[in-house]
């Protein structure tokens, strides 16, 4: 029985580690995409031509994940099932980036990963919108913390770029994305139970990758596609290390661990990105900077361990 006890603990600690392993992976591969956008950018190439390289070169991976995923259930998707996934894929994987690549043409990339990172706080604001959840006076000390930082982090940009539009703009477009992915999660968590989380974030994200082509179509040339090879490196970096491997390594963190710890794990994110843009974009580290992201993290943090405890 003992024997049998400590293997079994054992397993579930090899499991629990590696779970972890891939939250954290996750949580770094995510941040390194502001990362490669700046480096791209650097070679004069615009934001709807890098968002249809970075989702073309990931679609073929989503496209097996799909049917990698089709494979293993047997239900069908319904046409509501469709245009769930449609809606999810527009919103969570292509609005949400475009707005992204956008703003950084604007802000820091170290801003940037702050602005992103407070989409939790509006998915608590929009549940109790529309869904009349009850916002507790520990969850608004939680958004009071995680805005004042915001506001730091803005205030420090500003003072080193003097251009207050430009900043004004840049984050604007920025919060558009998170709210974007935050009106995305909402209507994921109704849809990913009765379909699976695989097959949710891979048909999501094939409909992203053929609206960012489209896009690309619609409003660029063919010819625009010739760019210096080390656009095209970049973006390929960009689709497998920083889109397709964190989306599996997050899917399978969460299948091992849980919602609750990945989220968690998840704040090392905005740690991550003020250390590379430092060291690779000579973006500069200043103390406000660093007292905006620890109120950030700490605010976003406690929200989502208090809603990881309310769930268990």
């Amino acid at each position: 029985m003992n024997r049998a006890t400590s293997g079994l603990s054992a397993a579930g600690l090899a499991t629990d580690r590696i779970g972890l392993l891939c939250a954290v992976l996750a949580a770094v591969g995510f941040s390194g995409k502001a990362i490669l956008v700046k480096l791209a950018y650097r070679h004069g190439v615009d934001a709807e031509t890098l968002l249809a390289l970075r989702m073309a070169f990931s679609l073929p991976f989503f496209v097996a994940m799909g049917w990698i995923s089709a494979r293993q259930r047997v239900d069908r998707l319904t046409r509501r099932d469709w245009a769930w996934l449609f809606g999810l894929g527009l919103l969570g994987y292509y609005l949400a980036s475009y707005l992204d690549f956008l703003g950084l043409r604007y802000i820091s990339a170290a801003l940037e990963r702050l602005i992103l990172f407070v989409y939790p706080t509006l998915v608590v604001l929009l549940s109790a919108l529309l869904f009349g959840q009850r916002i507790t006076g520990r969850v608004w000390s939680a958004l009071a913390l995680c805005y004042a930082g915001i506001a730091l982090a803005v205030a420090h940009d500003w003072r080193l770029t003097g251009s207050a539009q430009d900043l004004a703009f840049g984050s604007l477009l920025v919060f558009g994305s998170a709210l974007s992915y935050a009106l995305y999660l909402l209507g994921n968590g109704r849809v990913i139970h009765r379909l699976g989380t695989v097959r949710v974030t891979a048909f999501a994200s094939v409909v992203a990758c053929l609206l960012a082509v489209g896009q690309f179509l619609l409003l660029r040339p063919l010819a625009t596609l010739i760019q210096p090879w080390p656009v095209y490196g970049l973006a390929i970096a960009m689709a497998l290390f920083a889109t397709v491997l964190p989306v599996w390594l997050l899917s399978e963190a969460i299948r091992r661990i849980g919602a609750g710890p990945v989220a968690l794990l998840g704040s090392l994110g905005p740690i991550v990105t003020l250390l590379l843009a430092w060291l690779l974009l000579d973006e500069t580290l200043g103390v406000a900077q660093l007292a905006g992201a620890a109120l950030v993290m700490t605010g976003v943090t406690v929200m989502v361990a208090r809603r990881s405890a309310l769930t268990r």
